[in-house]
């Protein structure tokens, strides 16, 4: 069923927008929450440090940092002793960050137990790749449950919270039942999905179907990157929940109309533009330019993941220089595949495809001279990355299915 869509209905969603910013911008403060801090902690002796993590959410964020503060809450990266998570409190709180911690068997579990091995395949077209086990289930119920806790610890009535992608799918509907049992009503929660949202065909497959969408719809504002993403997830609402919708919103039936948004999310283009008048960029610019003198240079970053489209990549240059024999020599491929998530089995099995058909290519249409492929199985620093992008004729993305790809 499709809720008509009428002007008091449009006047409503528009109040609870309005309503939320205007919370947030007067007496509220902006909670971020995210799967992981966007620091790395290391210690020397007894003294604990940290240093700022590369990432989507890390690039995405760094030009809002620079237009207003606020808290980022999430999980440290594994779990620590009372004594250490004392200092390390102490450290982030310095920093505007609050930690949320897991006891290991959860946060593995939780992580690439249930968000990686059930919802990214799925909300990437993957099906074949999930593996569904209820332990696993429990753990991300306990992880959620583990953030609504620690959030109902420094959240304040007023406040607006905003929760990042498919971890924390249940947070919403359990952190707003903490926050309504103690009265603070006036909290406004947003949750935004990095990645893809699946057709309702595909999506109701998953045997926990109900229980995420019902833990997502507790928020105030749902956000997707494209129109198509949040048309699947009002179709998964109506199919699956029988709630009635409209292309903007969600009725749940208890007096609450949720609002969906479309958000596409980039980068801070002004980051890269100066940067490349940098001495360091200028300099590395020169030494790629002329290393690639008289070369058509493409240019690929992406994380090793199989929705990333890195074989396909490689094969389809590997037809190129097959069927260009008037381009030999002439063009080469730059491939950035920073590494992810190397404990996993199928991502080694990536691995190990990719550096096999590097090195069949490079074998058979390289020469003493030319390499056609040159691959880096690592992350690059900023300075590195403006340069490649500048020395580029080609930047080249192949994702099968994605959504915020801003390595």
């Amino acid at each position: 069923m499709t809720l008509p869509t009428t002007e008091k209905q449009a006047e409503d969603a528009s109040s609870s927008a309005s309503s939320s910013s205007s919370s947030s911008s007067s007496s509220g403060h902006l909670i971020v929450v995210s799967n992981r801090l966007p620091v790395t902690l290391e210690q020397k002796g007894s003294e604990w440090s940290f240093k700022l993590s590369s990432g989507g959410l890390v690039s995405a964020l760094s030009g809002l940092k620079r237009e207003m503060s606020f808290t980022w809450v999430g999980w440290p990266g594994k779990d620590f002793g009372a004594d250490d998570r004392v200092k390390i409190d102490s450290l982030l709180k310095e920093n505007s960050c609050s930690a949320v911690y897991l006891d290991d068997d959860t946060a593995e579990q939780y992580y690439n137990g249930f968000a990686n091995s059930i919802l990214w395949p799925l909300f990437h077209y993957h099906p074949g790749e999930m593996m569904f086990e209820e332990t696993a289930w429990d753990a991300y119920q306990r992880a959620n449950a583990a953030f609504a806790s620690a959030l109902a610890e420094v959240v304040r009535d007023g406040d607006l919270v905003w929760i990042q992608d498919y971890h924390l799918m249940l947070l919403p509907r359990m952190l707003r039942a903490l926050l309504d049992a103690s009265g603070r009503r006036g909290v406004k929660i947003g949750w935004f999905l990095h990645t893809p949202f699946p057709s309702s065909e595909l999506y109701r497959i998953l045997p926990v179907r109900r229980q995420i969408l019902e833990g997502v719809l507790a928020a105030d504002l749902l956000g997707f990157h494209t129109y198509d993403y949040a048309r699947h997830f009002l179709s998964s609402c109506t199919r699956i929940l029988g709630l009635a919708t409209t292309g903007d919103a969600v009725d749940t039936g208890d007096r609450r109309v949720v609002k969906v948004g479309t958000f596409p999310i980039g980068i801070d283009p002004s980051k890269f533009s100066e940067a490349l008048q940098t001495p360091e960029v200028r300099a590395r610019l020169g030494e790629l330019e002329r290393r690639f003198a008289g070369e058509r240079v493409i240019v690929g970053v992406d994380r090793l993941d199989y929705i990333k489209g890195v074989p396909q990549k490689l094969l389809a240059f590997e037809q190129f220089l097959s069927e260009r024999s008037d381009t030999s020599e002439r063009v080469v491929l730059v491939q950035v595949a920073v590494p992810s998530r190397g404990d996993v089995e199928e991502y080694r099995q990536l691995i190990g495809s990719v550096n096999e058909l590097v090195g069949r290519i490079n074998g058979r249409f390289g020469t003493i001279e030319y390499t056609p492929i040159h691959f880096l199985h690592r992350s690059v620093g900023f300075a590195e990355l403006v340069a490649l992008y500048a020395v580029a004729d080609v930047c080249l993305i192949t994702s099968t299915r994605d959504g915020m790809n801003l390595v």
